[in-house]
């Protein structure tokens, strides 16, 4: 009989594409996941994966082997899990990977609850605005907004985030206070850039229904909502970003918030809309009892931050 963690170190090997995968997966060193495989090998007597320097691929013994061995684990994993629940004690790592600005003012702040209400599960938080593979990265749930989903995951909403402009009493002082969505494209804006594709997040400019891209005057670029949101404070120009991150610096006054008000048909209008983010997970079949507890416990806390109601 095979040893199981060899095993496991297999199929979490192909899942995430690499033995890096695996060991990240189950708290071991790339070699020591090497080294595993490797026994399995031996006590196969085949080889399943060949490997080069950059890449692995499965041998024809290992494809066969992975077909029947893969459900098999799964279950195991599920008995598991399962198990946990019944007995009141999740237990195990939980990774979170989140967007940043998001993660930082609204998921950390809610996870010392959440890690006090099951004291055997090890968090792990992860918060990046670049792409996420959730399978190479071992990723348990994955919090994003509408606009980065892909398709085929299993997703559940958990906010939806009103966008505020804004800009800081001084800016406005100097500059005057735009009245329309004309207005603005004659003041100093900031923009945002995505890490994951390197776009810039548009406002949502239309006219007659129709989106459109006008002229605008861009003071700064950044990567970073908080940065412009700083810059901002500072005088530097207007920034439309999540009530989560503003509405702080509202309260202080240190921001004010624009109303703009509609134009005539045919004239630019602001559409504003909400931000919202969701909770994605890997499989549609099965949902760990970990991740449906840490998921349920995000859609029942969320609504209540007051971050995420404006004004």
């Amino acid at each position: 009989m095979p040893n199981l963690r060899a095993l496991e170190t297999f199929v979490k090997a192909l899942e995430g594409g690499s033995i890096a995968s695996a060991a990240r997966h189950l708290g071991i060193t790339p070699a020591a996941a090497s080294q595993n495989i490797a026994r399995l090998e031996r006590e196969l007597g085949t080889r399943l994966i060949t490997r080069t320097t950059r890449s692995m691929a499965l041998t024809e013994a290992g494809e066969r082997y992975l077909a029947r061995v893969a459900p098999v684990l799964a279950e195991l994993e599920k008995a598991q899990s399962d198990l946990s629940l019944i007995h009141g004690e999740l237990q195990g790592r939980l990774r979170i990977a989140c967007m940043t600005a998001f993660g930082r003012h609204m998921i950390a702040p809610l996870m010392p609850a959440f890690a006090e209400r099951h004291p055997r599960i090890e968090l792990e938080l992860q918060f990046t605005d670049r792409h996420i593979d959730v399978l190479k990265e071992d990723v348990d749930v994955s919090v994003r907004y509408r606009n980065a989903l892909e398709p085929g995951m299993s997703v559940r909403q958990l906010a939806a985030v009103p966008r505020v402009l804004c800009a800081s009493p001084e800016y406005l002082r100097r500059h005057g206070t735009p009245q329309t969505a004309q207005d603005l494209l004659a003041h100093s804006c900031l923009l945002y850039r995505l890490d994951r594709d390197g776009r810039f997040m548009r406002w949502p400019f239309v006219r007659d229904g129709k989106k459109i891209e006008p002229q605008m005057r861009v003071a700064a670029v950044g990567n970073d909502i908080d940065g412009l949101v700083e810059y901002a404070v500072a005088g530097g120009g207007i920034v439309w970003g999540g009530s989560f991150i503003i509405q702080r610096y509202v309260r202080e006054g240190l921001l004010v918030p624009l109303t703009l008000k509609p134009g005539r048909k045919g004239q630019l209008q602001f559409q504003n809309s909400t931000l919202d983010f969701f909770a994605c997970f890997r499989d549609r079949q099965y949902v760990p009892a970990k991740v449906r507890e840490l998921v349920n416990y995000l859609v029942e806390e969320l609504p209540l931050r007051k971050e995420l109601v404006w004004p």
